[in-house]
């Protein structure tokens, strides 16, 4: 009788925690073109749980059983909402959204008062963030995805659930914004170990008096803990997360810094255009065109050579009080400089790609989802015998090799305004590494909200997973 009940307790607890989440998922596709439509908004209405959907136009999401009585919200910018209750919505489903355009005379004559050209909206934008942007203390729950390749083959991925705390808008990000990594969930790392470039970096940024070229470094000389220090320094310097929300990169969250992007002078190295208005969940947008100004963009990384680059891109700012909903970023190498450097070194003249959209949550914007793209030098050596002992194929090899896209994508679930919970959790240590090794533990991630994989990519971690295990530490 003791097996006989405990195994109907476990039945039952099984079953009651299934019942616990509705795993939500589905295709949002154009209704004119039947083309995938990537990054919609998924979220249950006046909640803060939401995901997004990927380049296929596929999400999952799971939902609180609580709030099956809720509305299910499916919007995309330029695109009439789907609307349907939690408990309604049917699985595996393609859900259409079909156009939805204002007209852009109609609405620049209404009030005479209201800016009308790209960069008189964006600059009464940055105005308004105080009142626009959070202005208390808050958490923000979110997941992570790192991952990072060359031209051949994925080489190492991280995906890892992340809190975020800020005090507010008004205070400075750097002493007043923190990051934790809370559990990771995938580690495989095939990255070459044999990297002269990091590793002679590394010491040209650490050591007094550095004279030594990277071709006089041997893989057989370096002691393996001091290289994977040089690995470790680089890999922190250019994808952090403190550089990605504490840097000139948040672009709206730190644009009262001095030397801001988003700064007083935003107007030398940056024009907007008024290019249309859409629609967002019944909302109008302005939609204005980001280019290059009078003068170069600089991010001043330090000991990172980023400078030269021109802006382009798109910004998204609601008409009715200024609110940015979304930012598409691109810095193109544009100095004659940088355009040798980058041509040479990284094969691509787009050094910086970064997406941030919000989420309008009580009246305030809260960050919802970051993308950031940068290819990340790993290997240059010496390359002067090339000609003389390399074939083509292996100078080939060797160029495919020489750099990683490396790609950082972050998605806020849950905010938490609680102050008990906020003091409690900064209690706790904090810690924004990413690159350690953390146990994975399989509890926490039952039932967390992630960012669904792409085909492309649920093939290329395949590939990677069979190559590399999970690590055990």
């Amino acid at each position: 009788m003791k097996h006989i009940v405990g195994i109907l307790l476990f039945i039952f607890s099984v079953n009651s925690f299934a019942q616990s989440e509705l795993d939500l998922k589905g295709k949002i596709v154009d209704f004119a073109t039947y083309a995938p439509l990537e990054s919609a908004s998924i979220y249950v209405e006046n909640s803060t749980i939401g995901t997004v959907s990927n380049v296929d136009g596929k999400f999952i999401l799971s939902v609180p059983r609580e709030l099956e009585n809720d509305t299910l919200v499916i919007s995309s910018i330029g695109y009439k909402s789907f609307r349907v209750l939690v408990s309604e919505f049917v699985n595996d489903e393609d859900i259409f959204l079909e156009e939805d355009i204002a007209a852009l005379d109609e609405v620049l004559i209404i009030a005479e008062t209201r800016p009308k050209t790209g960069n008189d909206i964006v600059l009464r934008a940055i105005e308004e963030l105080s009142d626009n942007l959070p202005d208390q203390p808050y958490l923000q729950k979110g997941f992570l995805r790192h991952r990072e390749r060359n031209k051949k083959e994925y080489k190492w991925l991280i995906e890892s659930a992340i809190t975020l705390y800020d005090s507010s808008f008004a205070s400075g990000s750097r002493k007043n914004l923190k990051i934790n990594v809370d559990e990771n969930r995938k580690s495989y790392d095939l990255r070459d170990v044999d990297s002269l470039f990091v590793y002679s970096s590394y010491l040209r940024n650490t050591t007094e008096n550095f004279k030594m070229e990277s071709k006089q470094l041997r893989r057989d000389t370096i002691e393996t803990a001091t290289l994977i220090n040089a690995i470790k320094w680089n890999d922190e310097r250019v994808n952090g997360l403190s550089n990605l929300f504490k840097g000139r990169l948040n672009l709206m969250r730190n644009s009262s810094k001095s030397e801001a992007l988003f700064g007083k002078d935003i107007l030398d190295n940056h024009q907007f255009r008024l290019d249309t208005i859409l629609v967002d969940n019944g909302r109008k947008l302005y939609k204005i065109e980001i280019s290059k100004g009078l003068d170069f963009v600089g991010l001043n990384t330090i000991g990172i050579y980023n400078e030269g680059f021109e802006a382009k891109g798109w910004i998204y700012i609601y008409w009715d009080n200024y609110a940015i909903k979304r930012i598409e970023y691109d810095l193109i190498a544009a100095s004659d400089k940088q355009k040798r450097r980058s041509k040479s070194l990284l094969g691509t003249l787009n050094n910086h790609k970064l997406i941030i959209s919000y989420t309008d949550y009580q009246g305030k914007m809260y960050p919802n989802y970051y993308y950031y793209e940068t290819p990340k030098l790993v290997k240059v050596g010496d390359r002067s015998s090339d000609k003389l002992y390399k074939t083509e194929e292996e100078r080939k090899k060797e160029k495919e090799e020489q750099f990683y896209y490396t790609v950082q994508e972050i998605l806020f679930t849950e905010i938490i305004q609680d102050p008990d919970e906020i003091g409690g959790a900064l209690q706790r240590p904090w810690s924004d590494d990413i690159f350690k090794q953390r146990d994975y533990n399989k509890d926490f991630w039952e039932n967390y909200n992630i960012l669904l994989e792409s085909e492309e990519e649920e093939k290329l971690i395949q590939d990677l997973s069979k190559r590399a295990t999970l690590f055990k530490e």
